[in-house]
């Protein structure tokens, strides 16, 4: 099933069924910074997750030195993963969400192995992620894909090195 899994940069085109994807598959804490309002996924936070997205929209060169990509699945909009440049040279971060429905089915390993290749393309040598003990589908798309961990706390840390991920698209 993970065969067929395609990245884009969010867009407008993009957003509202990535919206639709978090509202019926995901918890708003999962998918975007916390924020002041209802709990749910009430107007403001729909808002919110619009606003947050849309801030990316000029990717790695914009303001916020993030791409986030829509994760396709047969072409329908199934999750997000995101890269961001961090401030160490040739260092990127990334992070994930994909609804309940899409997980357990290697689609995150594709994904992740998708930006993996994008990252080596625009001359990235590594790729770090961080995320809980307790979150073993994380921990387990992010060692499937080569990350070295490292907990420290609430917090395990992975390590990707690219240098064995081809450099062309």
């Amino acid at each position: 099933m993970a065969g067929d899994v395609r990245l884009v940069p969010v867009d407008d085109k993009t957003l509202e069924p990535l919206l639709s994807v978090a509202a019926a598959e995901a918890e708003p804490d999962d998918v975007m910074p916390p924020v002041d309002a209802p709990a749910g996924w009430s107007h403001a936070r729909r808002e919110a997750f619009r606003e947050f997205h849309r801030a990316s929209y000029d990717g790695l060169e914009g303001p916020t030195g993030t791409v986030m990509y829509a994760i396709l699945l047969g072409g329908e909009v199934v999750g997000m993963i995101r890269l961001a440049r961090r401030p160490e040279p040739g260092v990127a971060e990334t992070g994930m969400w994909l609804g309940r429905s899409f997980r357990g089915q290697g689609v995150g390993v594709a994904a992740l192995r998708e930006l993996l290749t994008e990252a080596a393309g625009l001359g990235m040598r590594t790729v770090v992620a961080e995320t809980t003990p307790d979150n073993s589908g994380a921990i387990g798309v992010l060692t499937k894909c080569g990350a070295t961990l490292s907990a420290t706390g609430d917090t395990v840390r992975a390590e990707i090195s690219l240098d064995l991920v081809p450099r062309e698209r």
